[in-house]
């Protein structure tokens, strides 16, 4: 049985700044919050029943000499205490489940936006900033809700025990109302800071963390041309750095930290000795000056939840900010044309169609195998990027507007390869099948349209075998052929693929240029590819320079005819293309 989410529809966030997105979280759970705020006000207003039931045991029982009324106030008092502990274990229990939940819902819909956006991700954050909001930045969020409980609990305490006061002493009461709101003054100021020197410190671990991500994952190239060391010392200086940054946040952590153990303490004191002289001079009885004595004592503690949940309001609205600008980022298609409404979704061609991108004057026909070179290796990424729908243009596939057609089925239907897209962890099996009724006769014929019948033979247990996030235990070249499979296996009505055979060596290029024609018969293929093997296999190539194409026929043809493709293809030849390398791992092949 297949594992449930805890959200399989977290619903939608209010993104219109930190503190509505923490609003909406509480409000995603409003009947556990509210037994949390009662269990917590009833939590914290027992604690000031005690020293109610401590001065009527001193005064109606040992003052007097009456044991009989000073057994039944200490049952009392230890009545209270079972009840005061099983009240803070269902807080703490019932604040619990609110946190977790609240931090399922972030990541549920985290999980979602990153989904959604795709390809946008990567130009807008780094890796490693998704890291950290994913993980650092969902806890602090989350941590903010488990104040609902006892942060509601320490004001309506608080409120009580100043009643309570002003029936001993309006003076004593007067002195606890000015007391705790100048300690909020004096911790403000702190507070503030701290949301600033943390923010600086959370940009620059995102930093750091995506710095740590890119070396690991070009470790093995970086030992290739020995710039490991180089890496290393930038990787350290930079951790310096933040180390420096975490000592700031530390010293405003520690002095908020100090300040909520002292001055309770000392606006304890201070009531303890206005209280001791009013005893001594008969204005409270010796009862009343230790109820006022617990009173004050037990106000310490919403004290410390209030200034505590100051704290952690700070962090987590730092944090929230962070997960709300993740959020907002929105796909670069998702609007659809000027006039075209969600009614106005058009439908896509219902048999092959040609693909035209305006802005290159590049048109792909329908079932023909199509290969574009290009002079500059970032102009043949922005056409894939139109061509499949990952930015915003005016590309119509067959007639209709690409971004008029509803982007699930342009999704079904194109596919855009990179060579080096993300291999997730799993048997080699559950890795290439992308989609259901995928069965084994289907992996192999792909795997061997790949030339990648080698990898699984010299793996352990076939397609059976472990392999792990990114596929590391493999090398560059096997890596890629697995990804050109993974392609293949979705069998997409277009399929563009990004220098499918840059990390291979001659032979296994011919094999994969010959048999791609074969498996791609009928169907429309694109490849952004130098390599003359495969402009070799093209029925048709399109040569594209400074953002236009200038040129189109067979490889042949464009040899002849066209200098700058011929200097261009010759430029690749004589670099070394097609020969024993070392490739994009680092691993001589």
């Amino acid at each position: 049985m297949p594992p449930q989410l805890p959200h399989p529809e977290p619903g939608v966030p209010d993104t219109r700044g930190p503190m509505w997105y923490i609003w909406w979280l509480v409000r995603c759970q409003p009947w556990r919050v509210l037994r949390g705020s009662l269990i917590g006000t009833a939590w914290m207003l027992g604690l000031s029943v005690r020293p109610y039931l401590v001065a009527r045991a001193i005064d109606d029982g040992l003052r007097v000499s009456d044991y009989r009324a000073l057994l039944w106030w200490v049952a009392a008092i230890l009545v209270a205490g079972v009840g005061l502990a099983y009240l803070g274990i269902m807080r703490h229990r019932t604040m619990t489940f609110v946190r977790e939940d609240a931090s399922a819902r972030s990541a549920a819909v985290l999980l979602r936006q990153l989904s959604r956006i795709g390809a946008v991700l990567p130009r807008k954050l780094a890796a490693g900033e998704v890291a950290t909001v994913g993980g650092a930045d969902v806890t602090h969020t989350s941590a903010v809700l488990t104040m609902t409980g006892p942060g509601v609990g320490a004001v309506l305490a608080y409120a009580f025990v100043a009643v309570v006061l002003w029936s001993v002493s309006p003076l004593l009461a007067l002195f606890v109302l000015l007391g705790v709101p100048a300690t909020v003054v004096v911790v403000g100021p702190l507070l503030r800071r701290l949301e600033r020197v943390e923010s600086v410190y959370r940009h620059q671990q995102g930093v750091l963390t995506a710095r740590a991500g890119d070396i690991v994952a070009g470790l093995r190239v970086l030992a290739g041309v020995g710039g490991r060391g180089l890496f290393a010392r930038r990787y350290a200086a930079r951790s310096q750095s933040l180390l420096t940054e975490g000592y700031r946040v530390g010293a405003v952590n520690s002095w908020i930290e100090a300040l909520t153990i002292v001055i309770p303490g000392f606006f304890l004191a201070a009531v303890v000795w206005l209280a001791a002289r009013m005893a001594a001079a008969g204005d409270i009885t010796i009862g009343q000056m230790v109820a006022v004595y617990g009173y004050v004592a037990v106000l310490i503690v919403p004290v410390w939840f209030l200034l505590e949940g100051g704290y952690q309001v700070i962090r987590g609205r730092v944090a929230a900010r962070r997960i709300v600008a993740l959020l907002n980022l929105t796909p670069d298609d998702a609007a659809p044309p000027s006039g075209v409404g969600r009614a106005g979704v058009q439908p896509a061609p219902d048999c092959p169609a040609e693909l035209h991108d305006p802005v290159t004057g590049l048109t792909v026909p329908a079932g023909r195998l199509l290969a574009v070179a290009a002079d500059d290796p970032a102009e043949a990424i922005g056409l894939a990027d139109r061509l499949g729908r990952f930015v915003a243009s005016d590309v119509t596939w067959g007639g209709v507007p690409l971004a008029g057609v509803a982007l699930d089925e342009v999704r079904a239907r194109i596919l855009v390869a990179d060579h080096d897209s993300y291999l997730f962890g799993g048997t080699l099996r559950e890795i290439l099948r992308t989609r259901a009724g995928v069965g084994d006769a289907d992996i192999r014929a792909a795997l061997g349209t790949a030339s990648a019948e080698d990898v699984v033979d010299a793996l352990s247990d076939g397609l059976a075998t472990p392999i792990g996030t990114r596929a590391r235990s493999l090398s560059g070249g096997q890596r890629q052929r697995i990804r050109l499979a993974r392609a293949l296996l979705a069998e997409p009505d277009v399929l563009i693929l990004i220098d499918p055979t840059s990390a291979v060596d001659a032979h296994t290029e011919a094999r994969i240029a010959q048999r791609l024609r074969a498996a791609r018969a009928g169907r429309t293929t694109i490849v952004l590819a130098t390599s003359p093997l495969l402009l070799g296999c093209a029925d048709t190539v399109a040569h594209l320079r400074e953002g236009r194409i200038v040129g189109t026929g067979t490889h042949f043809e464009l040899l002849e005819q066209d200098p700058s493709y011929r200097a261009l293809v010759s430029r690749r030849s004589d670099s070394g293309d097609n020969q024993e390398s070392v490739g994009m791992d680092g691993v001589l092949r």
